[in-house]
Formats: structure tokens, sequence, C-alpha cells
């Protein structure tokens, strides 16, 4: 694996440098060896952020750890790593998409069990005409942290979301 290392308010030591690597290695018998993992490293306050982040084909895995000890998140996000892929191992290799990307090794693993998506709930509702202004208050009131609405100005349906740092982010179709 190839690991590119950021870091926000913070110089990456070599220590934190070798523990990356350290840790991160328990991941490399997943993937082939040009499997790139991106690392960014942040510090606001107390709270210490590892984000790491495998981009595949047609996926990304992507795990986010805060802790006041910068060691333990990347513990943390590594953990998190290695249960998303055995979680997913059988969805992402059934369809294709890991190929190339992991291994054949890992690939050929016998699964312990298989999961399958359960929806449990559906919803229908009739999507009216809105501005994006109007579609946050509408999310507000609603408790949501996210809503689908048509925009009143392109008749797209769109998304906005309240995002971590209480701001609002708007999705947009690309065809």
């Amino acid at each position: 694996m190839r690991y590119i290392i950021y870091g926000k308010n913070l110089e990456v030591s070599e220590s934190l440098k070798q523990a990356i690597h350290d840790k991160f290695h328990k991941l490399e018998k997943f993937f082939t060896p040009e499997t790139e993992v991106q690392i960014t490293l942040s510090v606001e306050r107390e709270n210490q952020t590892v984000e790491a982040t495998i981009p595949m084909k047609k996926h990304i895995l992507r795990a986010e750890q805060t802790s006041t000890d910068m060691y333990a998140s990347i513990d943390s996000a590594v953990d998190v790593l290695e249960r998303m892929i055995r979680k997913y191992k059988t969805k992402i290799s059934s369809y294709g998409k890991g190929i190339g990307t992991f291994t054949e090794e890992f690939l050929e693993e016998d699964v312990d069990k298989q999961e399958t998506v359960t929806i449990t709930r559906c919803k229908k509702f009739a999507i009216k005409p809105m501005d994006v202004e109007e579609a946050c208050v509408q999310m507000e009131l609603l408790g949501h942290n996210f809503f689908v609405f048509r925009n009143a100005d392109t008749f797209e349906v769109n998304v906005v979301y309240r995002r971590k740092d209480k701001t609002y982010g708007l999705i947009e179709p690309e065809f």
C-alpha cells in the first residue's frame, strides 16, 4: 500500500508516520501494493482526528476517528476500516468492484456469514418545488439531518444536509 499522509494544524512527525505504517500494515493483507491510502491527521483544541480514505473502483472506504490521543485515533480508524472491509467483502467482490484493489487471497477466502440489506420502512411523499433556503428551513422544522426537494429554479431533485460544523450543504445531480 502507498500512504499519502497530510497534517492539518500539526506537523506530522516521523514517529506519527511510523505509527501509521505500523498500524495500517495489518490492512495490507487485504489490498494490492498499488492501493493508495490517504490519511489526514488534524488537531482542534483537545480533539485529535484521523481521517483515512481508500479510493476503490466505484467505492470509497472511509473512516474518521477522534479522540484526545492521536495514536488512539489511528488504532480506532484501522479497526473501523478492517470491520468495514470484512463486512462488505461479499458485496464488493460479488459485483467485481474490488478487482484490482483487493488481493486474490482475500477475495477467495470463505465468508463466515452473508449479510443482506433489509429495508424496514418505505416512505412516499409529494415533492413540491422550493428554493434552497426554504428547503433548509423545512429540514430544521422536521428535525432531520437532510432534506430531499425539487429545486424551483432548475426543477432538479436536490438534497440539502446539515454538516457537523452546523453549516449546510447542497447536493445537485450531475448527468
